[in-house]
């Protein structure tokens, strides 16, 4: 008898532990409680076994990462030193890659809705941002090479070549970027901004705010200097913008100079303005070339004296000064072994595909030759080569 009563049993047990359908006789569809309570436990299972192999990768890829993080800072004291880096101060397997289930979908919570896309501002932006904060309107250029042409003269006093110069223009922006180009935006004005990126070297808000911070009163001094020998219109043209660009300098170095705080700076609507500098063709063309001189210097400080090549340059310019020194240096034989992940941050390294599919530094840099081979053909990298007189 008792076997007889268990499967009404169950259905009722079940009954009680899920809500209750009522149908429109009032009537509770058992079949479809039953179904809902099999998804569930088929959901926990499911659940139970991805989390439990997400949990052994992320063991798995915190001690990677942490690893990579130790034996850069290895590295970094050994130069300082002016001890020998070899092979055995990098990790020299890849990361791992997450081959596990994919986390499952919950039966009891409805379809998530997609995210809304954080704003990302753009050159209207920039520019009401910077007359509405600073006061600032830039001055623009009459035409694309009279804008080339002023960074080609700020790029060469500063120690740039016209191919490094031309070269990386045509990786950073295509080949036919305007001084104006937004990441994104490249190649069609009818996408969507993917960044804040802007200009010839593709500089972030974060990026103009943290030159500004550093370099700022020097620019100051430059434009100053240089409004003394223009006539009455120009030269107050230039001065009303000088006083404008010490606000901003002012707003730059309002918080303790760090990357983190200017990142912060960088999302405020006053933020935006600052990044206005970039189109303006007295200041514009000395915020542009300064991240890549930045890197020339360091790598003369270094003691470094050969000539970078582009991709070398370009190595510095993603990565950060330190760990592009880094790949600058490394013998040819050991760029073959050594992963790009050791240069780079792991949420950095799994927003950068290119980094990923090119794993080695041989890979990459080669990789980032063969775009700058393919982009110095198009007329806007030729017209920047004959920028600099070549």
């Amino acid at each position: 008898m008792m076997n007889l009563l268990r499967p009404a049993l169950a259905g009722a047990a079940i009954t009680l532990l899920l809500p209750t359908l009522a149908l429109p006789d009032g009537r509770a569809d058992t079949a479809i409680v039953v179904a809902q309570f099999d998804a569930r436990t088929a959901y926990q299972r499911k659940l139970a076994v991805y989390e439990q192999a997400r949990a052994a990768y992320e063991a798995q890829a915190g001690a990677y990462w942490d690893a990579i993080a130790e034996k850069r800072k290895a590295r970094f004291a050994k130069r300082r030193n002016g001890t020998a880096v070899g092979l055995k101060d990098y990790v020299l397997a890849q990361p791992p890659v997450y081959d596990g289930p994919p986390r499952p979908v919950d039966p009891d919570q409805p379809e998530a809705e997609p995210r809304e896309r954080k704003y990302v501002p753009v050159v209207a932006d920039f520019l009401l941002s910077a007359r509405t904060h600073f006061g600032f309107t830039p001055r623009r250029a009459g035409s694309e090479l009279e804008f080339k042409r002023a960074y080609a003269a700020i790029a060469a006093a500063g120690g740039l070549t016209a191919t490094q110069a031309a070269r990386v223009y045509g990786f950073e922006c295509g080949g036919n970027g305007t001084h104006d180009v937004q990441a994104g935006l490249e190649y069609s004005k009818d996408r969507r901004a993917i960044s804040t990126a802007l200009g010839y070297n593709q500089l972030l808000i974060a990026n103009t705010i943290d030159i500004l911070a550093e370099h700022g009163p020097r620019y100051v001094s430059h434009l100053d200097a240089k409004a003394a020998t223009l006539a009455p219109p120009a030269r107050a043209s230039l001065e009303r913008r000088v006083a404008s660009l010490k606000r901003m300098v002012a707003y730059a170095k309002s918080v303790p100079y760090a990357w983190a705080n200017h990142v912060k700076l960088a999302g405020t609507e006053k933020g935006w303005g600052v990044h206005a500098l970039n189109l303006d063709l007295d200041i514009g063309p000395l915020l542009q070339t300064q991240k890549l001189v930045n890197s020339l210097v360091h790598a003369r400080r270094k003691g470094f004296a050969s000539p970078l090549s582009a991709a070398e340059l370009e190595m510095m310019n993603l990565t950060g000064d330190g760990n592009g020194f880094d790949m600058v240096t490394m013998p040819a034989r050991m760029r073959e072994q050594v992963p790009t992940a050791n240069f780079f941050q792991r949420g950095g390294y799994g927003r950068n595909p290119v980094a990923q599919r090119n794993n080695t530094v041989a890979k990459l840099i080669a990789a980032t030759d063969a775009k700058m081979d393919k982009e110095a053909k198009l007329p806007g990298a030729r017209e920047m080569l004959a920028a600099f007189g070549g």
